[in-house]
């Protein structure tokens, strides 16, 4: 992997960056406003549906129109910024996700909304890679760690802050603003990134990588064609023509796979380093992931709309509702990345995910003893046993899935695993949230279906974190105790 150097940039008397910490904190906003906005609207959607109409499966893609670009285009935003300089990067995408709030702000329909959400992701997509180059440019030592660590908890904050702040912006109904307060939150933040961006240092790959355009147009070809058949759709009676773009999907993600051995054989830049495939504990933590991240947001999901649409809650209710699973992961990743994973290894992935199963049924359970149309309380302790699930699996896996990895691996497997999240996301969405609204279509109607519809999905998920369950074992079989210390 080549070393990635700083262009000329000014030193203090000690070697140091100086305006290395005001120029951190613009990162770790942008950092914050692009993952707020995976989760921000969620809450929100129901409301946009009923102002804007169109079908119920908009609501669904109300999320997948901004996780699906900014998974498949994460990989080639990390190869822009080593060929165009990732400060350059960093504020055109910034600046494209400022401009997209506000049209998703002042979107006039709901094909108009989708749209400038999809434009958001791909803004996303220049940002988030650009992060960690920036920061091994103005930070050494110590300060470095320091830096790097900041991740981690602002990336937690976004995920305990999304799905409430959702309720609450559109239960304020600012000025009169409604749900469109969720989009025009980000405009003040992003106008703050942009005065600060000119205390970051310019900074590229001092060979600089060819763009792999194929290879691109062949992931977003295959994810688009894998994920757009199930939204909207009956999982249970899916048509042939689905089942036909599902496995030319599956066709054209195999010939990326190929296309990228070729490009490495031929001395190029390939999108993804492909000694990684060889390594079988990779391969499952990309199947972990992929798995993981789709139950949690495919079931935040699924409770969003049984309480809104299925018990007609109002969406500040809705929203605080998700307030035990956000505390729940705040403080269960706060521990695992501070004390367990350094004393029990990946053994805390397995743990996490057994609280998380639990936390489920109990939701189930909580579902199964509710009078129809009555609000579920014992839910909210439900959830909060989902969310310490969360936080405990999450820190565990990233430091166990990269551990094993070559220095020359280690870029090309975080921008895959952070492009596996987000893909994990779409399908959650996708696949928990057709499962849900199939079966309250099914089921007797009203709050009885939505209940039922509920349990269905909570189920399905029970049965992707078996998957979860099954590729943390083999991740855990090829790197033994991995992170224990």
């Amino acid at each position: 992997m080549r070393q990635l150097r700083t262009l000329p940039r000014p030193f203090t008397p000690d070697g140091s960056y100086p305006r290395r910490w005001s120029a951190l904190v613009a990162l770790l906003l942008a950092e914050a406003m692009n993952l707020l906005d995976a989760t921000v609207v969620q809450v929100a959607a129901p409301a946009i549906h009923a102002d804007l109409g169109g079908p119920v499966s908009a609501i669904q893609w109300f999320t997948t129109a901004y996780t699906l670009p900014f998974a498949v285009l994460l990989i080639s935003g990390g190869r822009l910024g080593d060929i165009a300089g990732r400060r350059r990067l960093f504020v055109l995408g910034v600046a494209g996700f400022a401009v997209a709030s506000l049209a998703c702000a002042l979107a006039p329909g709901v094909g108009f909304l989708i749209a400038f959400r999809a434009v958001q992701g791909a803004s996303a997509a220049l940002v988030i890679p650009q992060t960690i180059g920036l920061i091994k440019a103005m930070f050494s030592g110590d300060e470095m760690s320091r830096a790097l660590g900041s991740i981690g908890p602002v990336m937690g904050l976004a995920a305990v802050c999304g799905p409430v702040l959702g309720g609450v912006l559109t239960h304020a109904d600012l000025f009169n603003s409604s749900w469109r307060a969720v989009f025009l939150v980000n405009i003040p933040v992003a106008l703050v990134v942009l005065a600060l961006s000119p205390r970051l240092p310019e900074n590229r790959a001092p060979k600089r990588p060819t763009l792999d355009a194929m290879g691109t147009l062949l992931a977003m070809t295959g994810t688009g064609l894998l994920v757009f058949p199930l939204i909207g759709a009956d999982i249970s009676r899916l048509s042939a023509g689905s089942w036909g773009a599902m496995t030319a999907g599956l066709l054209t993600l195999t010939a990326f796979a190929l296309h990228q051995r070729g490009v490495a054989a031929a001395g190029r830049s390939p999108l993804v380093e492909p000694s990684l495939f060889a390594r079988p504990g990779f391969t499952a933590a990309l199947v972990a992931s992929t798995s993981f991240f789709a139950v949690t947001n495919g079931l935040m999901t699924v409770v969003v709309l049984q309480l809104q649409l299925g018990l007609g809650t109002g969406v500040l209710k809705a929203g605080l509702s998700l307030a035990p699973w956000s505390v729940g992961l705040a403080v269960s990743s706060w521990a695992a990345g501070a004390h367990l994973v350094r004393r029990y290894g990946q053994r805390v992935m397995l743990v996490g995910l057994g609280v998380l199963l639990t936390g489920m049924l109990g939701a189930i359970t909580a579902y199964r003893c509710a009078a129809p149309g009555a609000f579920p309380t014992w839910l909210l302790p439900a959830l909060a046993v989902v969310g310490l699930g969360a936080g405990l699996f999450t820190p565990a896996f990233f430091t166990h899935a990269l551990k094993p990895l070559r220095v020359q691996e280690l870029g090309s497997a975080a921008g895959l695993l952070n492009a596996v999240q987000q893909l994990g996301a779409t399908l959650g969405v996708a696949i928990l949230g057709s499962v849900y609204l199939a079966g309250a279509k099914d089921g007797s109607g009203g709050a009885s279906g939505s209940l039922y519809a509920v349990q269905v999905a909570f189920w399905s998920a029970v049965g992707l974190v078996g998957v979860s369950a099954g590729a943390s074992w083999v991740m855990g079989r090829e790197g033994g105790r991995g992170c224990e210390g």
